[in-house]
């Protein structure tokens, strides 16, 4: 897109405020990337809280409880799962401050720009792009791998070949690819539909979390044995925490997906920070609970089920009866679809915000008039997830797992950006001026500040534990070979976009990337 065409960008982000903005007209016709057209401001509350829960939880919080007991033991992994929550709450906070100050389509790729600058606000939306792409990729191969524990004699034929130690079968890339298509096309038919599946998803996780949960609890009241150990035997109890400290940071990726659709509230951006720590504190809640579930359900079984492909279900249905597996089924595909359309959703906004601010093709930015969606974008999403099953789910592993370290990055540019919108405002309180919002005692501002601080030394933490070598969340090799490689890939794609980039002026790219609140610049 030349400097000098005619952009839709400052249309795609008039939002902020709690009165819906008008629809645009519907047109017919054909493409033309120079029309002006609008995301729609349909996103409710309660849809907003169900895409941050949904995308912070996944297949692993229904499949995983069982390996966290043995690593982190009863005791270890609920401190450790809980002292995540909180650290991962404090970041949350300057996520308000910031989706406030800038309620725009993109979330930290505007944070990022703000804070430090277009180059920065590029290495930003090019590590959540991937990001979010993988973990599209990777929740849509979970719902097969779902089928596959249900059905396994269906699944496993027509066996395709193996990579990496995965054998491919032709059922499970066909349920992948179908989950992919019925998702995309959820979500280009327009949000109110995605939004409303990923609110009544939600409802139903919830729902069957609570329910194990009860019976569990039932189970052990009618016939008490010890829990599964506190620790493991093995490893210093504060060992056995943090591992789950460095588990449980990226266990809560995705509430970050709400500052993606800040564009597109029907309501004041002033109510995202409590959504998001409801939120969090849902999903905490999920994650404590299948723990303690699986706890009970160790220690009545009375073994850890090795080798099991699915321990905690077999656990489970040891202790509660069969009702447990059909909760537990339940549950995880409600996990994996609500984290494939949350992650889908914002993959498809950071694209449409990269190609606003010129740093990939504008065609990505083409939003439809008809139903105010980034079809483009999401049809790009969708062809590059749709040749993923069959590289096989170690192979994909592999790149989510690097993507921890763009998560990490975004959220301190997160911070960093609340940081300097707090030392804005106590520049403003004292020199007298009149603010946009209701005047804060210096106090308030001061706490704001600090939390801004913490999140960014947080986020250098989180980082610093995916490379130090024995950090309980190191990095394998294989990721960090997919890592280097996307970088490389960044490189020469930033190289490639400069041109478009450096004849933007700094006006042109606040009003690219801010739209309407490019005066609130920091």
């Amino acid at each position: 897109m030349s400097s000098a065409a005619p952009t839709p960008s400052a249309q795609h982000r008039t939002g902020g405020g709690s009165t819906p903005s008008s629809e645009p007209p519907t047109v017919t016709g054909g493409f033309d990337p120079n029309e002006k057209a609008v995301l729609k401001r349909e996103f409710k509350p309660q849809w907003v809280f169900a895409i941050a829960l949904g995308s912070a939880i996944g297949w692993g919080s229904f499949i995983l409880p069982v390996d966290w007991l043995k690593d982190g033991g009863t005791a270890g992994a609920l401190i450790g799962m809980a002292t995540g929550a909180v650290l991962i709450s404090i970041i949350a906070l300057s996520y308000g401050i910031v989706i406030k100050k800038f309620p725009v389509t993109g979330g930290e790729l505007a944070y990022s720009y703000v804070a430090m600058g277009r180059r920065h606000s590029f290495v930003a939306g090019w590590f959540l792009t991937l990001g979010y792409i993988s973990i599209v990729a990777l929740n849509a191969s979970a719902l097969a791998l779902v089928v596959r524990n249900v059905a396994p004699s269906l699944m496993e034929q027509g066996r395709l070949w193996e990579v990496a130690g995965w054998p491919i079968y032709l059922p499970e890339v066909a349920v992948s690819i179908t989950a992919l298509l019925v998702f995309t096309f959820f979500n280009a038919r327009g949000t109110a539909l995605s939004g409303r599946v990923q609110y009544i998803a939600c409802i139903v996780m919830l729902a069957c979390v609570s329910l194990l949960l009860l019976l569990s609890v039932i189970a052990y009241i009618r016939k008490p044995v010890p829990l599964f150990h506190a620790f493991p035997s093995d490893t210093a109890p504060w060992a056995a925490i943090m591992l789950m400290v460095a588990i449980a940071p990226f266990a809560f990726v995705g509430f970050d997906n709400v500052p993606q659709l800040a564009g597109e509230f029907d309501f004041s951006p002033s109510k995202a920070l409590k959504l998001i720590l409801f939120a969090i504190g849902a999903a905490a809640f999920i994650y404590l609970a299948m723990l303690m579930a699986a706890s009970i359900a160790i220690s009545e079984a009375g073994h850890t089920f090795e080798g099991h492909s699915w321990a905690t279900a077999d656990a489970i249905r040891v202790a509660i009866g069969p009702v447990g597996p059909v909760l537990m089924v339940i549950g995880v595909t409600m996990g994996v679809i609500t984290g494939l359309n949350g992650f889908m959703l914002s993959a498809s906004r950071v694209l449409l915000a990269m190609a606003d601010a010129r740093m990939v093709p504008g065609q990505l930015g083409y939003i439809s008039h008809r139903a105010g969606t980034p079809v483009v974008a999401l049809l790009f999403v969708l062809a590059f997830c749709v040749v993923t099953p069959f590289f096989g789910r170690e192979a994909l592993n592999w790149v989510v797992d690097m993507t921890s370290a763009g998560v990490s990055v975004a959220y301190f540019y997160t911070c960093l950006c609340a940081f300097k919108a707090m030392r804005r405002t106590a520049a403003e309180v004292r020199d007298g001026v009149v603010l946009t919002e209701p005047r804060t005692s210096p106090g308030w501002i001061a706490f704001k500040s600090g939390v801004a601080v913490l999140g960014c030394v947080l986020s250098v933490v989180f980082l610093a534990l995916l490379f130090i070598p024995g950090s309980p969340g190191q990095l394998d090799t294989p990721p960090l070979i997919a890592l280097a490689i996307w970088i490389a890939i960044g490189f020469v794609f930033y190289l490639s976009r400069r041109r478009a980039l450096n004849a933007t002026t700094e006006e042109e790219m606040d009003r690219l990337v801010l739209g309407e609140h490019a005066h609130a610049k920091l």
